[in-house]
């Protein structure tokens, strides 16, 4: 068998991006974590019906900033 090489992984930095933009220390990175996680299945969830492809969040200082990418307004 051969290896197994996820298709996402392979194209980050290559041809696509990252879907989270944000630097945080050791000590924050996993809440940090956890809520972005936490926010894409809330949206997810929510706005089922908008037909949501991508969710791009970006972090700076106190702000989050979300992009929600919909083919439907």
């Amino acid at each position: 068998m051969g290896q197994k090489v996820n298709p996402k992984g392979l194209r980050i930095g290559i041809i696509e991006g990252w879907e989270s933009f944000w630097y945080a220390s050791d000590a924050e990175y996993g809440k940090q974590l956890a809520e972005d996680i936490k926010l894409r299945k809330y949206l997810k969830e929510n706005l089922y019906k908008a037909g949501i492809s991508r969710i791009w969040i970006g972090r700076k200082a106190n702000q989050i900033e979300i992009d929600i990418h919909t083919p439907r307004p």
